[in-house]
């Protein structure tokens, strides 16, 4: 499939617009949205609470937030004597920034209620659960509960999750009471560290368990246009995901599954985006499929997380950002066709805790065929830490081909390849 989104290659410069991308420190969308903006000669501001470790990386210079009270920053960018067309933001807790600065600014936005809801698993799953989405059933505890209490009110097997985290960090299965007690009092570990001292949200020390969904899980890339779901891609993630944590590793497009399922997949996520009231933007849903229909996860008002848009491009080669961008400026996109190759990434897991020393490997993997790029987002000598305490990959592998199969192929073999040299730390107190 090829087409044309939009007609011209880059906007005229008397009409430049200005966009503010809101980045965590941790974030891997800061350079695909700035190659993005640069492409449509678009100016782009970053909005960071880490701005002095930015500020060499960027022509413009970045403009310092708190992003530890969402309101609080909202008026600082309202306080910016610069003006924005659009606010993007890279990850769930920046776009309830967004919402609430575009609301202040009276740009295009969702409701700052629905951004929150899908941020906040707990409420998210109320509402999906009131508009009669098939999801998950569910509980929630402070972390502070005793486990041994908590064990009263769950069924097996369960599935607990923080409710403010995402990338799957902090998720573990329990298959009985002995196995959620261990799960329950490693998250609270993980809640109560030194990392979430500052976040003012009381929902961060909270714990979502709800029931484990078995099934064929996917992933689904849409916009939002005015309520109406757009699709832009539909991943198929061939690697189960039954746990104990649940580490995403490859994405695979286009979905293999038949037209009738993908259409399923694709209604399940606009109920979803409308049950939790989002109207606007991107979208990036999590769902499952089994023999009782398609199961919403989970569902993100923001684009797909790490390197994986790389794997998406549309019409000549348009990437996933530079739709989003044209959409935030009100731009017109004459067609969302992707090309026809498959295309497929792999999020190296990180095997276990430790110093990375080296990665050896990365040049045979490079040379295998169907393998685009490898990435090594790691550095050397840093602290690499597993799931599901961790928050980062080892990197990313991309692979293109004429079928999903061949992709998916290259994808593992491209990893065979490669070897990571990761020695023991001494553990570190939180």
């Amino acid at each position: 499939m090829t087409a044309i989104i939009g007609s011209e290659t880059r906007m005229a410069a008397a009409t430049t617009k200005r966009i503010l991308f809101l980045a965590p420190q941790s974030t891997y969308r800061l350079q695909p949205f700035l190659e993005a903006a640069q492409r449509l000669g678009v100016e782009i501001s970053i909005g960071n609470d880490r701005c002095h470790v930015l500020a060499e990386q960027w022509p413009v210079g970045p403009i310092a937030l708190d992003f530890r009270d969402a309101e609080t920053a909202a008026q600082q960018i309202y306080a910016q004597t610069q003006r924005f067309d659009a606010i993007i933001a890279a990850d769930d807790h920046t776009a309830v920034i967004a919402a609430k600065a575009s609301r202040k600014l009276g740009l295009p936005h969702n409701a700052v209620d629905s951004v929150y809801a899908a941020r906040n698993k707990y409420v998210m799953r109320q509402l999906l659960a009131s508009s009669k989405v098939l999801s998950p059933s569910f509980k929630k505890f402070s972390c502070f509960t005793s486990p041994h209490e908590a064990l009263a009110h769950v069924a097996f097997p369960c599935v607990l999750k923080p409710l403010l985290l995402s990338g799957s960090r902090g998720v573990v299965r329990a298959n009985n009471g002995d196995e959620f007690i261990a799960a329950f009092q490693r998250l609270k570990r993980l809640l109560t560290s030194r990392e979430f001292f500052d976040v003012e949200d009381a929902a961060a020390r909270e714990i979502l368990v709800e029931k484990f969904i078995p099934g064929f899980e996917v992933a689904v890339e849409a916009l939002l246009l005015n309520g109406r779901l757009q699709p832009l891609a539909l991943f198929d993630k061939p690697d189960p995901l039954d746990g104990p944590f649940f580490e995403e590793t490859i994405y695979v497009t286009p979905s293999r599954l038949s037209s009738s399922t993908q259409e399923k997949i694709f209604l399940a996520s606009a109920q979803a985006a409308a049950a939790l009231g989002l109207k606007h933007g991107p979208v990036h849903a999590e769902l499952r499929l089994n023999e009782k229909g398609v199961w919403v996860i989970e569902i993100a008002a923001r684009t797909i997380g790490g390197l994986c848009s790389r794997t998406l491009r549309f019409g000549t080669g348009f990437s996933l950002e530079e739709v989003v961008l044209r959409h935030a400026l009100g731009v017109e996109i004459k067609s969302f066709s992707r090309e026809a190759q498959a295309a497929g990434v792999m999020m190296i897991p990180i095997p276990r805790r430790g110093e990375l020393h080296a990665v050896e490997g990365v040049n045979e993997a490079r040379a295998l065929p169907g393998i685009e790029e490898i990435t090594i987002t790691a550095k050397t000598w840093h602290l690499l830490v597993p799931l599901p305490e961790g928050a980062s990959y080892l990197g990313f592998i991309f692979a293109r081909g004429q079928r999903q199969a061949e992709v998916e192929a290259a994808l593992r073999a491209a990893h065979r390849c490669l070897q990571f040299d990761i020695r023991p730390t001494l553990p570190v107190e939180d």
